[in-house]
């Protein structure tokens, strides 16, 4: 091969890499390009509407950074964060303190409320408030609810005791209602009204009151294994009934001890012919001074007061009575 065939080749070779290079639209898709014998590359970046974009963004995120960070700081300051808690709820070593009026949305569980020493402890709710206690199963065990219109307590033994917690005043289940107090209080003007029978030791009226044991309609029955004691230290003691009056005693006596007894509207008994034994009609509309007799069934009559005792003569009241 001589030499103008290999110039011809060359200059074939440059005029088609010319065409190459013509060809390309854009000229930063040019690996690059000789300037005075300097490999020169194009400048890469990101102009126009994209680098606008780009500084609206990041001016966006800024201004959310700051508005997030003042919302925050406003957000401490008015619920009050510090590191003991947060607004009225402080958490100390002893448990969890609520300082003011709290309120509570949902159930609380808690092991023990306790409120300071120099205030009290109250519970409000519009409707009722109701203090459940339960077993490690989850079932009721005990219930109290307070509400607009009564209390009402739920459980196999309700007690109420002294100050110190040792003396049980009041207890109360499903057997019995026990009353531990040395003096039990009534101030109603009707009084009470038991329904079945009562066992005390001691039953007295205040001072200057007076003391009424009734039944309307039943019968009023006093009993004590070892005597009943019916005592008016000033006043009177009356004791009235329908039917019969009823003083017994199985083993003792009946012993009335005051100055003047007095026994009113006793019948006075009528004389007996000795001969026909039948009632002579005698009267004794003279005579003031009378003596006491006792038929055999316990009936007591009024006969003329003598020298001797005339109640023989006038047992004909005991036949007819």
């Amino acid at each position: 091969m001589d030499r103008s065939t290999a110039l011809d080749i060359e200059a074939l070779k440059m005029t088609q890499e010319q065409y190459i290079l013509a060809a390309q639209p854009n000229p930063l898709h040019q690996r690059g390009a000789s300037v005075c014998g300097a490999q020169v590359y194009p400048a890469v970046g990101i102009y126009g509407w994209r680098k606008r974009c780009l500084y609206f963004f990041i001016l966006l995120l800024l201004v959310t950074m700051i508005v997030n960070l003042a919302l925050t700081i406003w957000i401490l300051k008015v619920m009050n964060f510090t590191p003991d808690g947060m607004g009225n709820l402080r958490v100390t070593k002893e448990g969890v303190r609520l300082e003011g009026v709290s309120e509570f949305l949902l159930p609380l569980y808690v092991k023990e409320i306790e409120s300071r020493r120099d205030s009290p402890l109250i519970l409000q709710s519009d409707r009722n408030v109701t203090v459940n206690a339960r077993n490690d199963q989850g079932q009721l065990t005990g219930q109290l609810t307070v509400g607009s219109e009564m209390v009402e307590a739920q459980c196999q033994r309700f007690e109420v005791r002294s100050t110190d917690g040792e003396r049980v005043l009041f207890s109360a289940d499903e057997e019995e209602i026990s009353i531990g107090t040395e003096k039990l209080r009534v101030t109603g003007n009707e009084g009470v009204v038991f329904s079945h029978s009562v066992e005390t030791s001691h039953v007295r009226a205040e001072p200057f009151q007076d003391l009424k044991l009734e039944s309307p309609t039943r019968t009023l029955t006093l009993e004590a294994p070892r005597g009943v004691e019916v005592n008016a230290g000033v006043g009177d003691f009356t004791a009235s009934c329908r039917k019969d009056l009823l003083l017994q005693s199985s083993e003792g006596e009946i012993f009335l001890d005051a100055n003047t007894i007095r026994l009113g509207n006793i019948p006075l008994g009528s004389a007996v012919d000795p001969l026909e034994g039948a009632p002579a009609g005698t009267t004794y509309t003279k005579q003031t001074v009378y003596e006491l007799c006792s038929c055999a069934n316990g009936k007591l009559y009024l006969s003329p007061a003598e020298k001797g005792s005339t109640c023989q003569t006038t047992s004909n009241f005991c036949l007819w009575s």
